[in-house]
């Protein structure tokens, strides 16, 4: 669709991926901003209509863009639809003629009524700029455990054994039922972190016929998301992660049952929460997360 603003033709975009010009200067606008490449997760097969970059584009170029990300979840037995706004970007050249702006207003139009909530990730420099659609700065809770590592005895798993990837998005078909708020639904999000940024730290408990994606710095344990393990406690999965100087596990996912936990506020570098004021918003009194692979 042709668009004009500012005096400018622009082309609007949402079918970005199946069109390979447009999926490649998306891409490259992504890795221009952000040092993104999503093109080996589109040749991977990965990439769902869950993702939907909307761009507009000069010629050749994309000059704007703003992606939705459906975040599917449960909460208290019900199932949500979320929408999370990112890979928000304008080229260089493009900044200042109100590309975003006008991207944001055309995706909350599409969006504003057929969801739950929005919510975004906003970095530091662009603060000043969400406010103006109606985001607020949400405050998000992080859970962490005492605990006493025994030594790990899971095995890492390798994406690039097509095997331990069927392994693990089988786990996730499961679900984590230890987690109050996860995100469901969405392998092709989830791959595009394991396949990337946590590919190393993906592993699979043959006792507990559970995977857990988790790192270790220093006597912490970060558990970013666990999946499987139908019979096991969460203790139980843990220790098997967990090394013998780990002391405490820190949770990347809301944890379904927390009263022994330490509470904290999240404060994350260069992200900030801001969710829509005229949808719901759990977060202000149930003292949640969005999980950390829920992230677009």
């Amino acid at each position: 669709m042709q668009v004009c603003i500012n005096e400018k033709q622009y082309r609007y975009e949402t079918d970005v991926k199946r069109s390979e010009p447009v999926r490649r200067a998306f891409t490259e606008l992504a890795r221009q901003t952000f040092g993104l490449n999503f093109e080996p997760w589109y040749q991977s097969g990965y990439w769902t209509d869950n993702y939907m970059p909307h761009v507009l584009t000069d010629g050749n170029r994309a000059a704007a863009n703003v992606s939705v990300n459906i975040f599917r979840t449960r909460w208290q037995g019900e199932s949500k639809l979320y929408i999370q706004l990112g890979t928000v970007m304008t080229g260089k050249e493009y900044r200042n003629r109100g590309l975003a702006r006008w991207l944001m207003e055309a995706v909350l139009a599409e969006w504003r009524d057929r969801c739950g909530a929005l919510f975004l990730f906003a970095n530091d420099g662009v603060l000043g700029f969400y406010p103006r659609f109606g985001f607020v700065p949400t405050c998000e809770y992080q859970y962490t455990l005492p605990f006493e590592g025994r030594g790990p005895d899971a095995r890492k798993l390798d994406m690039n054994n097509s095997e331990d990837v069927k392994l693990l998005l089988n786990a996730y078909g499961t679900g984590n039922r230890f987690s109050a708020f996860p995100m469901t639904d969405n392998p092709g999000l989830l791959m595009f972190h394991c396949s990337l940024f946590m590919k190393d730290n993906i592993y699979y408990s043959g006792r507990s016929k559970a995977v857990i994606i988790a790192d270790i710095a220093g006597d912490t344990l970060n558990c970013h998301d666990i999946y499987g393990g139908s019979s096991e406690s969460m203790e139980g999965i843990l220790s098997s992660v967990a090394g013998k100087n780990t002391k405490q596990v820190r949770f990347g996912f809301t944890p379904a049952h927390r009263d022994s936990m330490k509470i904290s506020v999240l404060k994350e570098e260069d992200a900030t929460l801001f969710m829509l004021t005229s949808k719901g918003n759990l977060f202000a009194e149930n003292k949640l997360m969005f999980p950390v692979l829920s992230r677009a």
